[in-house]
């Protein structure tokens, strides 16, 4: 029976999913989201879980120096033009910020050497014959640096939401520089409607514990994993999809590219880098978290007008089949003309058009 259907109406059943793909796809454009991968446009509406990064997803994305604490022997500019002078080499987020209150303050910066990027520690190099390390606890742990004269300051500017960075000039504790990166003014709505989708929700960051429940308690998010080196991410997905989770991730950094790719869907702030964007199955054009709950209710609109073309397709070949063999004709005496059997043909691949145009009306977001 299933055979004879799909001969006998090959135009319906042939435009069913594609046509509402189509559209859709023109529908998510309008709207700022850009469909890469046609799968993506039916998993985005079965997620059960979605993984964000924080910096550049969750926040704004452009850090501001917030506050600097030199220790005994250090000023504020001393250490400013230490920490400027080592990022001037490093093209993390946090450094532009750092750069950006030095050029404000017109500090000349020094030229380093053997500089190395330590990926979720911070950066190390040799300024004036010094050896200079910029980063988080864990890097001077890492160099066996006592801070814990440092440790009531680091919870203090932790809890305000802040990132506190580390500065060490010759193996002693110079200072602490502070950046805060306000989360951005649509983040609490698109948690909000992410949750009332029933989707469980993960903050993934860098950023240490203390820092990281701050910014998630301003966003709404209960659940949140601090401290997680960048490669780890992809690992984190990969956990929870072993665990039976259909998983989403948004991101924006290079960093999150393999989490991306790992993910059932990667959504890319489209603000990012190019390396986030070419791993992801969805681009965010406008850089708007309301975008993902937006790309979760397009999808399973397109996935429910597909199964209306579907059932509109079979049900109404399913009955004229039948009626066009000459079922009714030993009963009442009807026989269907050529004309009209054409003419129902016509309609039903009209029908499949006509419904799948209606999602280009579909109301995205709350």
């Amino acid at each position: 029976s299933m055979t004879v259907l799909v001969i006998a109406c090959p135009c319906a059943l042939g435009l069913a999913t594609p046509i509402s793909v189509m559209v859709a796809v023109g529908r998510a454009a309008q709207s700022g989201i850009l469909i890469r991968q046609g799968d993506a446009l039916q998993k985005a509406g079965q997620l059960t879980c979605v993984v964000l990064d924080k910096t550049g997803t969750i926040t704004e994305g452009k850090p501001v120096v917030s506050a600097i604490k030199p220790t005994a022997g250090f000023s504020e500019d001393d250490v400013l033009t230490w920490a400027a002078s080592i990022e001037s080499g490093s093209e993390h987020p946090l450094a532009a910020s750092i750069l950006k209150a030095a050029e404000q303050k017109q500090i000349k910066l020094e030229k380093g050497q053997k500089f190395e990027a330590i990926a979720g520690h911070g950066v190390v190099a040799v300024i004036n014959k010094k050896s200079v390390y910029f980063g988080n606890r864990a890097l001077m742990d890492k160099k066996g640096l006592n801070t814990k004269k440092q440790d009531k300051q680091l919870a203090e500017l932790s809890a305000l939401g802040q990132t506190p960075m580390l500065l060490a000039v010759d193996n002693v504790i110079a200072g602490i520089i502070a950046v805060s990166d306000p989360i951005k003014k649509d983040s609490v709505n698109a948690v909000q409607q992410l949750q009332k989708l029933g989707v469980r929700l993960i903050m993934v960051t860098g950023d240490n514990e203390i820092t990281a429940q701050a910014i998630a308690k301003q966003a709404g998010i209960t659940e949140v994993k601090a401290q997680v080196l960048p490669q780890d991410k992809a690992s984190i997905i990969k956990e929870l999809q072993q665990q039976g989770q259909i998983v989403g991730m948004v991101g924006d950094g290079i960093n999150d590219a393999p989490a991306l790719a790992q993910a059932d869907v990667g959504m890319a702030i489209g603000t990012g880098t190019d390396v986030a964007i070419e791993s992801a199955d969805v681009v965010i054009l406008q850089g708007s978290l309301l975008k993902v709950p937006e790309a979760i209710a397009l999808s399973k609109a397109t996935v429910k007008n597909i199964k209306q073309n579907l059932f509109g397709a079979f049900f109404y070949n399913t009955l004229s089949i039948p009626v066009a063999a000459g079922l009714l004709y030993p009963f009442f005496g009807i026989l269907l003309n050529p004309m009209i059997a054409g003419a129902a043909m016509a309609m039903s691949s009209l029908t499949v058009v006509v419904n799948a145009s209606r999602l280009r009306w579909v109301r995205l977001g709350s």
